[in-house]
């Protein structure tokens, strides 16, 4: 017979520490269960980012024919754009399925149920961390030998500073997370709509361009107004111009971190006790 629950589950920040070890558990499960039955296992996490890199860069600059717009090594702004929005892409459709995947689970036993979408978040956060290193590796190369001269790129302190924006993008993608998994359990379609939305949003956000090429003042105004621009932008002030960060886009992009994760709390508490009967 199923549990009752209380409200404990809207007080998780108290129980975090609690049940961190069934967090862990769960994170490692998801991990092992995305590479089951792959035969190169997560050195996938490696390999399709690099070769995403090199076809799209191939694409952009062979077939396309172009230049990198001013853009000091451009497979190394290409693969840091792709890098970020591979993983709020992948996080937020793993926490979006997380109630419903573990609803057998969530029906029998009793565990606080942010632990699903937090822990699938968690899984492709390590999955991201592999693929850095990945991203690590063909920084190295590009700068060694100089192709599309990679060997401009700076060397300083500045590149320390990148957990900044990847934090900011861990709290955007936990809150988006936490909205797009309550909203799947009463409606189906939202895994479809999500998919053609974050398609979209491929073209919106500078992965392939630098946002100071497009010349509409109204598609630059929809570029800017997306947090995602700006992470991006943050990540590869780090990584590729090894500048300071724009302090103006770091506050920018963790208001809309905050408030998205905030927005995703108020949902899921609201509608914590009510999301077992609709599984």
């Amino acid at each position: 017979m199923k549990k009752t629950e209380n409200n404990s589950d809207s007080g998780f920040f108290f129980t975090f520490k609690k049940y961190r070890s069934l967090l862990i558990e769960l994170t490692r499960k998801n991990i092992k269960l995305k590479y089951r039955d792959s035969f190169l296992g997560i050195l996938w996490s490696f390999v399709q980012p690099l070769l995403n890199m090199i076809v799209l860069s191939v694409v952009f600059t062979s077939i396309f024919g172009r230049k990198g717009d001013g853009i000091i090594c451009y497979p190394i702004f290409l693969f840091s754009g792709r890098l970020l929005f591979e993983f709020f892409t992948t996080g937020t459709k793993a926490a979006l399925n997380s109630f419903r995947v573990n609803a057998p689970i969530i029906k029998k036993v009793y565990v606080p149920k942010y632990m699903y979408p937090v822990s699938a978040i968690l899984s492709t956060f390590v999955t991201l961390g592999l693929s850095f290193l990945c991203f690590i590796c063909v920084w190295i190369f590009f700068k060694l030998t100089n192709i599309s001269n990679g060997g401009t790129m700076p060397l300083n302190w500045h590149m320390l500073l990148v957990f900044v924006p990847i934090c900011i993008l861990l709290i955007l993608v936990v809150g988006v997370g936490f909205i797009l998994a309550v909203l799947q359990v009463y409606f189906r379609d939202i895994q479809y709509i999500w998919d053609v939305l974050c398609t979209l949003l491929f073209y919106m956000v500078p992965i392939i361009y630098d946002a100071s090429t497009i010349k509409s003042e109204w598609t630059q105004a929809l570029i800017r107004i997306n947090p995602l621009t700006h992470i991006i932008t943050l990540f590869r002030q780090c990584v590729v111009d090894c500048k300071p960060m724009d302090i103006n886009m770091i506050l920018y992009s963790l208001a809309w971190a905050l408030a998205s994760l905030l927005i995703g709390l108020f949902i899921f508490n609201k509608k914590n006790d009510d999301l077992i009967y609709h599984m």
